[in-house]
């Protein structure tokens, strides 16, 4: 494995890890996300991502597709908070094929006007998916409990925004966001920095030349605890949060080892008093979502509604007991995510979107520093963390 880094002339940053395996991936992104985002425009990155696929001035919709699965390559894209990506994983001999399609997608697209209606009702049908499912509903809800709008609204938006937006000000934001210099390229795989480079450099082109400072949209907290009833469900879904360390913050480390000691895998304090001591939960699990400007612990359980109180209960408790944890259940719960970091790694698409993550944290480079962070966490930076008593809820009951 070899790391390099480098700007080019016009600004962008490209990130390269060589790999002796057959396979790459190429992930292009741009600092954008829904943190940009005011109240009146939430959801328009994740729809200017839609339509980036809807053709360029040298490519149709299904010329996008087919020149890449025609050679095995597949092809996706996805909007956060601080960054929308685009991506293909394929055989490390058409890298140039690779570059020229995400490159032409990214920079070139021509926004239809005929296509963007038909891809608002089509998002429009996502936002009723995600509701209509209560692990994705309460995943949404949990966010705004925590954050007041417009951070805590859906990435995807809401229906009133996504129909009411025009071409015009959808190729605006694009050619404001969507240029060299505030772009991120990195290609993980078995093909040389060098030819990345060349590459980069004859296909990372545009007329978008915006350098001004994107202001980001004020983030402020809340906390607030919601419960909403609905007809014909049989379990009780529970999402429990927490404001968190961010990225950049000294303890982003010891929240990584904290909410994998509290709640990941079937060993995990929660799994063993919730499900396996007591029966309350078939799923139980906490998550961690951490950018640079914002933080936030979750923990999800699925349970009987009418148990949902003992339920949440028993979770603050051994979020609470983290404090009381020994220096071998911290070593373990450390062992346990530099293994889960190195199984990872294996896969090239992962490894792309965590060195991409890092640069736009701070630096890629701190990918592989990830090992030697994790062993300084010591027991009074979990201490700390369990002090935090702050806490949000949402339930989705029947």
């Amino acid at each position: 494995m070899k790391f390099n880094k480098v700007v080019l002339k016009n600004g962008l940053t490209v990130l390269h890890e060589k790999r002796d395996v057959p396979v790459t991936t190429v992930m292009l992104a741009t600092r954008f996300g829904s943190v940009y985002e005011s109240e009146k425009e939430k959801g328009i990155a994740h729809f200017i991502e839609h339509l980036c696929f809807k053709g360029t001035k040298k490519r149709t919709t299904n010329q996008i597709a087919s020149e890449l699965e025609k050679v095995g390559g597949n092809l996706n894209a996805f909007t956060s908070e601080e960054e929308t990506a685009y991506h293909v994983k394929l055989p490390s001999r058409y890298l140039e094929l690779a570059m020229d399609v995400i490159s032409d997608i990214f920079f070139n697209p021509v926004f239809p006007e005929e296509e963007i209606k038909k891809e608002a009702n089509v998002i429009c049908e996502e936002i009723k998916m995600y509701k209509d499912n209560p692990r994705g509903h309460v995943m949404t809800e949990i966010k705004a409990c925590l954050y007041k709008d417009a951070f805590g609204m859906s990435i995807a938006g809401i229906e009133k925004n996504v129909l009411s937006m025009n071409r015009e000000q959808l190729l605006n934001k694009h050619q404001e966001f969507y240029c060299p210099a505030n772009s991120i390229l990195c290609v993980v795989g078995n093909n040389y920095f060098e030819d990345v480079v060349k590459l980069a450099e004859k296909y990372c082109v545009s007329q978008n030349i915006n350098t001004k400072k994107h202001v980001l949209e004020k983030i402020e907290f809340q906390n607030i605890k919601k419960t909403e009833k609905r007809e014909s469900l049989q379990q009780a879904s529970i999402i429990i949060g927490m404001h968190f360390p961010k990225m950049n913050d000294g303890d982003r480390y010891a929240s990584e080892v904290f909410a994998a000691i509290l709640g990941e895998g079937m060993s995990s304090k929660l799994f063993t008093e919730v499900r396996e001591k007591r029966g309350l939960a078939y799923a139980v699990k906490t998550e961690l979502d951490m950018g640079k400007e914002y933080s936030y612990i979750i923990i999800y359980i699925g349970t009987d509604k009418e148990k949902t109180k003992p339920v949440i209960d028993l979770c603050i408790q051994e979020f609470k007991k983290m404090s009381e944890i020994s220096e071998k259940e911290l070593m373990q719960g450390k062992e346990q995510i530099i293994g889960n970091s190195d199984v990872e790694s294996e896969s090239s698409d992962s490894t792309t979107l965590n060195l991409i993550l890092e640069e736009i944290a701070d630096k890629a480079e701190n990918h592989y520093k990830y090992e030697e962070n994790i062993n300084k966490v010591n027991l009074d930076d979990i201490k700390r963390l369990a002090k935090v008593s702050d806490f949000s809820y949402f339930i989705l009951t029947p």
